[in-house]
């Protein structure tokens, strides 16, 4: 964990909730895709966890939803705001398993820490097909920048207003074949049914709460088969035949 000063580059609407925030400052602690970050917002006691969407040398891009006081305060914030920021936060995807073809499925805003992985998973010469969820296709983002990375995208709208009609679990069913390990990030009843449908091996990464994002407070403990573990301190990544439902 490393505290530390960002600058705001671009912040800017994907949908009509769905924000882009592009940041300027040491990125050094961040090291595996599905890390957080915590911001320090002016008036608030507590900071706001945020997933990282992606990173490189002096440059963080993070994408968020606005759901309450914080993060519309942080849909306001211009291009040269300072916010005070704890980074590396939270253990990630790790990427050293054993396989050839990765899926990653992400639902609404458990999409984000899915493009640094797909990067990653690239790099290291592993076949990626991507399988995204929303309710309709107004809430649809970051398709063309999964697509631009050259990885296979499937996309499921519980509408039918775009790809496939249903949930993740059916987009999967009817279009992903030979895929030998998965990756996922989303709300709890999408990873529950990925975690009870998929045979082959995986790693989830859950979404609670939290106080501190450090492991202090206890607020975002979950039940495993190992015991009580802190989402934000062992998590928030779990393998897949860890986490009780």
């Amino acid at each position: 964990m490393k505290q530390t000063v960002f600058e705001i580059v671009t912040n800017r609407a994907l949908t009509e909730s769905v924000y882009e925030m592009t940041l300027a400052g040491d990125t050094s602690a961040i090291t595996r895709p599905g890390q957080f970050v915590e911001l320090s917002l002016e008036g608030y006691f507590l900071r706001r966890p945020i997933s990282v969407c992606n990173y490189d040398e002096g440059k963080l891009t993070l994408i968020y939803k606005v759901v309450g006081k914080g993060t519309a305060q942080m849909a306001t914030l211009a291009a040269g705001v300072k916010i005070d920021t704890l980074t590396g936060l939270g253990n990630g995807f790790d990427t050293t398993v054993e396989h050839n073809h990765a899926l990653l499925v992400g639902g609404g805003v458990g999409v984000p820490p899915l493009y640094r992985l797909a990067r990653n998973l690239i790099a290291e010469g592993k076949q990626v097909t991507v399988v995204l969820g929303f309710n309709t296709a107004a809430e649809i983002f970051y398709r063309e920048q999964f697509e631009a990375l050259g990885v296979k995208v499937i996309i499921a709208t519980a509408d039918g207003s775009v790809g496939v009609k249903g949930f993740v679990t059916d987009a999967i069913a009817q279009q992903v074949t030979d895929a030998d390990y998965f990756y996922s990030c989303g709300p709890l009843p999408m990873l529950r049914a990925l975690t009870q449908n998929l045979t082959i091996p995986g790693q989830i990464s859950l979404e609670e709460r939290m106080g501190c994002g450090f492991g202090i407070c206890m607020g975002c403990s979950i039940q495993t088969v190992n015991g009580a573990k802190r989402v934000c301190k062992e998590g928030p990544v779990f393998r897949k035949e860890e986490v009780l439902w």
